[in-house]
């Protein structure tokens, strides 16, 4: 299964932001849209960096409440992983479990078409479990 059929279930609805917002901005953002993380964004939708909940964590314990003004363009990650919708769900596990991050924006070209997280990735593998489970069960009652 690829990284499509999740944006395909989950829906393509994605937050951004400017990277001239601020950090303020990012954080009243991530907590309007109950999310771990928002990508930044060019007008074009290319991603420019992503910042998370960890990142504020960090930020504010090591600068201090002030970091808050700072603009996202000083502040965010911009070596961002991403991947495209026809990478495998293996792979992208593998990705984030390696990596150590928790929101991997999904990119078509150049352009921001969604976001996953290991939740949605945890969620659709667990189904996919299930779903094999259950049809071995089936295969083993009809035999």
């Amino acid at each position: 299964m690829t990284v499509s059929v999740i944006l395909s279930r989950k829906g393509n609805d994605i937050v951004t932001i400017a990277q001239d917002a601020s950090l303020g901005d990012a954080v009243a953002r991530l907590a309007e849209n109950r999310i771990g993380a928002i990508v930044v964004v060019d007008p074009q939708m290319g991603v420019e960096g992503i910042i998370s909940e960890r990142d504020v964590v960090r930020l504010i314990g090591e600068r201090g409440i002030a970091v808050l003004d700072e603009p996202l363009s000083a502040i965010m990650t911009r070596a961002v992983v991403t991947c495209t919708p026809d990478e495998t769900v293996p792979v992208i596990m593998e990705r984030m479990t390696r990596g150590r991050f928790r929101h991997v924006p999904v990119v078509s070209g150049d352009r921001l078409v969604g976001i996953i997280s290991i939740g949605d990735v945890v969620k659709f593998r667990v189904e996919e479990m299930e779903r094999e489970s259950a049809q071995l069960r089936d295969y083993i009652m009809s035999a």
